[in-house]
């Protein structure tokens, strides 16, 4: 089975912390050359820093808010000019938690813009040269909301699913040319994100975190949440040649707890 991702190169978003960070380091283990996107240049040079060079790979970053839909266009046009990208993870933070009912019309189009419209940036500035190549993997960190909605994220149920359709129609597009477009789904994982997740919806319920931690680890077949390494060694599989056919997935990464097929 081939894992080795030597001589590829790889465009992480939103990777400075968390899954983003975590799946850089996986990829820079695996050889690829990665391409660091995010907002923050002092967390994108610490994070730099510490992926893995032992193969002579050669990483770099760019900055992009991902608020900003121009920065993004400017920022990949730049790297595609210099070099093929073989490899895209398409990872932002989530809207922020709250009920549907109550969430605005703002809301929604900046989450769209945010996902959706960034996605469609990205992946039209690396798929001619994926095309050229025969090779590519666009990899999209989503939820798994996209199964089963998540009580208290109406925003992000809802962009999250837009975000599946989309890569699903994509994959069907892009399969004849060696193109892969897959999604990982990240069950309850250690981030600050979950963090964040937690401290509001403890406030909300009068719980402390430490009781409503507990409750959402009892509905865990795995007793536990997950860690960002775990959600990276999916996407890593993703990216190499050894999953060529695995194409418009949809794959939760959840201890078993999504109760769907």
């Amino acid at each position: 089975m081939v894992l080795s991702l030597k001589e590829k190169n790889a465009i992480i978003c939103g990777s400075t912390q968390g899954i983003g960070l975590a799946i850089a380091k996986e990829l820079a283990l695996s050889g690829a050359n990665c391409i660091l996107l995010a907002r923050n240049e002092t967390l994108l040079q610490k994070a730099i820093s510490l992926l893995d060079i032992s193969q002579r790979q050669q990483h770099e970053y760019a900055i992009a808010d991902f608020s900003a839909n121009q920065q993004v266009k400017n920022a990949v046009e730049k790297i595609v000019k210099l070099k093929v990208v073989h490899i895209l993870v398409n990872n932002t933070g989530g809207p922020p938690p709250g009920a549907i009912g109550e969430a605005t019309t703002d809301s929604f189009s900046n989450a769209f813009q945010q996902h959706i419209i960034n996605n469609q940036i990205l992946v039209q500035a690396v798929l001619p040269g994926m095309k050229a190549a025969g090779y590519g993997r666009i990899i999209n960190i989503i939820s798994t909301s996209v199964k089963i909605p998540i009580p208290n994220l109406g925003v992000s149920n809802t962009i999250r699913a837009a975000t599946a359709a989309w890569a699903k129609t994509l994959s069907l597009e892009v399969a004849a040319y060696g193109i892969t477009v897959n999604n990982v789904l990240p069950g309850y994982t250690k981030t600050l994100r979950l963090d964040s997740l937690i401290a509001t919806n403890a406030a909300k319920q009068n719980k402390t975190k430490d009781e409503l931690v507990l409750e959402m680890e009892q509905e865990i077949p795995a007793g536990r949440f997950g860690e960002a390494e775990e959600i990276a060694a999916v996407a890593a599989f993703l990216a190499s040649p050894a999953a060529s056919y695995v194409n418009g997935a949809s794959i939760p990464v959840d201890g078993g707890r999504t109760g769907a097929f």
